[in-house]
């Protein structure tokens, strides 16, 4: 309890340290997903980044260990990577370079207190500009796809779960292929409300505010705009 105190103080060592010794509960989370076609040791990437996470998020009010705390959370990343893996076919050096970013990306934003820039990113692991850019951008779109939208709303959801869909994994990646398909038939100002909406994660009052018009009239145009998509669909 003292480090995970003395990590959210901003103490770099402890957190360090943190991680350091849990490296064990990660590798029991990494040795459930092994069979599965991927690196144990880029498993092991991604489910540091749920430790750290842990480590930040972890309230020292709660009544649990913070092993109880943290299984959930590194289990939880590592499913959000191989459920969005994938979707777009990039090469494995891009990937490979994807997980590295990843995990300075979050030491970076925890150290420097801030989004790090991609000069910073680049210099720390000593990739060029372009390098890091492309690995970013290979996996932003589909991660986009199942972010948690509408944070600042009542009820929170996935754009995804706004299209009706089936359950299976082949109809899961149809609806993804067909979804940005759609998007692309939108008018300019249809594109606009969906994207701030669901991918910018603005909430209705924002959209409102940006396009001069009422709160009441956005969500008149977004349940529009929503069922248009879903007969088309």
């Amino acid at each position: 309890m003292r480090l995970i105190e003395m990590a959210h103080e901003g103490d770099k060592e402890a957190r360090d340290r943190l991680v350091t010794e849990n490296m064990g509960l990660i590798w029991s989370i990494v040795r459930r997903f092994t069979g599965r076609g991927y690196d144990p040791e880029d498993l092991f990437q991604i489910g540091s980044i749920g430790l750290m996470k842990a480590i930040d998020k972890f309230d020292m009010s709660f009544e649990v260990k913070f092993s109880t705390y943290a299984v959930p959370m590194i289990t939880g990343e590592i499913k959000r990577f191989l459920r969005d893996d994938g979707m777009i076919k990039v090469s494995r050096s891009i990937k490979e370079m994807g997980t590295r970013v990843k995990c300075v990306r979050e030491a970076l934003n925890f150290t420097l207190g801030r989004e790090p820039t991609i000069e910073e990113i680049a210099g720390e692991i000593g990739a060029s500009k372009e390098e890091v850019a492309a690995s970013i951008e290979a996996g932003a779109e589909v991660e986009s796809l199942y972010r948690t939208v509408n944070k600042n709303d009542e009820n929170s959801i996935l754009l995804i779960d706004k299209i009706e869909e089936e359950n299976s994994a082949q109809e899961e990646l149809l609806n993804r292929m067909v979804l940005r398909e759609l998007l692309t038939e939108l008018s300019d100002k249809d594109r606009e409300i969906i994207v701030r909406r669901y991918y910018y994660n603005e909430t209705q009052s924002q959209i409102a505010t940006r396009l001069g018009i009422s709160q009441v009239q956005v969500s008149r145009l977004e349940k529009k705009i929503l069922k248009q998509m879903r007969e088309k669909i």
